[in-house]
């Protein structure tokens, strides 16, 4: 609320008349009370609708009564002497009915003064909202504006497209809401579509440079996705040279998986420089990022075979040394157990972790030990002995 409140109650003198000048004086008590009323229930009409979760409504409520109430008995008490034939009033009733208004006009200061800020806060947004929505509609204008002027030539990128009509969402969404909240969460979702959409369009005679400098990075991708590829062959017949069958069960199928996400890299990438050719750089980008996207997956399906080439032959070379690395985690795990005092709970799950060591170490036998079946069963124990550091620090309270 902007205005100031109007001047405390007229307080009704002792020297009145016996029956006109109290009743201008109670009417002056009813007129002051209405409009100290009358401005508070618009701030929390104001509250109500933009903020509910004030409940500001529930707290005023019992005010309202107040004055509903010193309302009804200052209408008894005029309608009664405005009668043709008035009945003799009590004594003291004029008196009781002003005290009445002015107890009520005095909750309403009291009221309005512990929420004041709340209060002036939500008038003032209401008030505001029609200039919210006219500036939302002004900006969405300015935008469609340029885009149909100066920045036309960018209107079928799609990322001026899929802007454009977010905007155009937006807007819509702006000239059905209902409620005054509505109205400004719509005003403001207008305001995030027209700097999107701005953005896009700034954004816009970069992008086929942007599309040329990634198909480029690509094209060099492609290059060295292709000779990489070239060695997943040699590294799959060794490992099954080299080592038991089951070390490479799982990656036999990667080499033909590279080569379909190397096929289908090599069409999107001519897919893309087609657009960029026929001045669409915003396909061309995306289509750039499914080459890459493929790429990757080929990527993943060489360094499978090499990469555990490389492991098994390591780990070939010198078994103890994986072992010897989770024996070593297991003992700091146990330490840790008994330094916390979680021996109980914890001590014979970490014990078991032993035994599991011992069967694993013990399984390297024969001509063609199953390395892989030694690593990944290592693995599992080293992530199992992890996990329960984890929990013992959080039980102690300590990362």
């Amino acid at each position: 609320m902007t205005s100031k409140w109007p001047g405390r109650l007229f307080r009704r003198s002792r020297n009145l008349a016996p029956d006109r000048s109290a009743l201008d004086a109670l009417t002056a008590a009813f007129l002051d009370m209405d409009k100290r009323q009358s401005a508070v229930e618009s701030a929390v009409q104001a509250s109500d609708q933009l903020f509910p979760e004030r409940r500001m409504r529930q707290l005023w409520d019992p005010v309202a009564q107040l004055c509903y109430r010193a309302s009804a008995a200052y209408l008894a008490v005029t309608e009664q002497a405005q009668t043709p034939t008035p009945t003799r009033r009590p004594p003291g009733e004029l008196d009781l009915t002003i005290r009445q208004l002015a107890d009520a006009a005095h909750a309403v200061d009291q009221f309005y003064d512990a929420h004041r800020p709340q209060l002036d806060n939500a008038s003032s947004t209401l008030a505001a909202v029609p200039a919210v929505v006219a500036q939302a509609h002004t900006a969405a204008d300015t935008v469609m504006a340029r885009l149909a002027g100066e920045a036309s030539a960018y209107l079928e990128y799609p990322s001026v497209q899929s802007k454009r009509s977010a905007l155009v969402d937006a807007v819509v969404a702006l000239e059905t809401a209902g409620s005054a909240n509505a109205k400004r969460e719509a005003a403001a979702r207008v305001r995030s579509a027209v700097t999107a959409l701005d953005d896009a369009i700034s954004a816009a005679p970069t992008r086929a440079q942007d599309a040329k400098k990634a198909l480029s990075s690509v094209q060099t991708r492609m290059a060295a996705a292709r000779t990489r590829a070239e060695g997943l062959a040699p590294a799959y017949s060794a490992l099954l040279r080299e080592f038991n069958a089951a070390s490479s069960s799982d990656v036999s199928g990667n080499e033909a998986a590279s080569r379909r996400e190397i096929a289908a890299a090599e069409a999107k990438l001519e897919q893309a420089t087609t657009a960029l050719t026929s001045g669409n750089p915003d396909l061309a980008l995306e289509l750039t990022a499914s080459v890459r996207a493929h790429l990757s997956s080929a990527e993943q399906h060489v360094d499978a075979v090499t990469d555990r080439l490389v492991l098994l032959r390591e780990v070939r070379d010198n078994p103890k040394a994986k072992e010897n690395e989770v024996r070593f985690r297991l003992r700091d795990a146990q330490m840790l157990a008994v330094s916390r005092g979680l021996t109980s709970e914890w001590g014979s799950v970490l014990d078991a972790q032993l035994d599991r060591i011992d069967r694993i170490a013990g399984g390297l036998n024969g001509r063609h030990p199953d390395y892989w079946a030694y690593v990944t069963g290592l693995d599992a124990v080293k992530t199992f002995i992890s996990g329960v550091v984890q929990r013992m620090k959080k039980q102690t309270g300590s990362q």
